[in-house]
């Protein structure tokens, strides 16, 4: 990647510093402290599996560095339509985003510790796809 005006290029993506609201190596730093923090609870507390607990923690690591880096909201509403079939399709699909973490954890028969595992990485999963997108949608402004 080569820095051209502030603007760093590669083949796929252009990422402007413009939109950023703090220091790209501080947003790192912390959002490091958040994976290592989220990875460290799921292993000590919920499951003893390294492997699950690095995914956990790394998706975290995304979170926090978007977070810390971009102006995005942590509850505030990220997707909106105003089309009521719109809306009922993301009603739906929301149901099904919600309810199938917990038809997992039942398909596998998993245990307490394991379901709050896997209930934590999915809930981290879709946080960090809204941040991503959010984070998009501001550089592209």
């Amino acid at each position: 990647m080569n820095e051209v005006n502030g603007q760093f290029s590669g083949k796929a993506i252009t990422v402007t510093s413009s939109n950023r609201t703090m220091n790209t190596d501080k947003a790192y730093s912390l959002a490091v402290l958040c994976g290592l923090s989220a990875g460290g609870i799921v292993y000590g507390f919920l499951l003893p599996d390294w492997f699950f607990a690095l995914g956990v923690g790394t998706v975290y690591t995304g979170i926090g560095y978007f977070y810390f880096a971009y102006d995005i909201p942590l509850l505030g509403e990220h997707i909106s339509f105003t089309e009521k079939p719109d809306k009922l399709g993301h009603a739906i699909g929301l149901f099904g985003v919600s309810i199938s973490p917990l038809a997992v954890v039942e398909y596998a028969e998993f245990r307490t510790p394991e379901t709050a595992g896997i209930l934590v990485w999915t809930t981290g999963l879709i946080a960090y796809l809204l941040f991503v997108s959010a984070a998009q949608s501001q550089q592209q402004q």
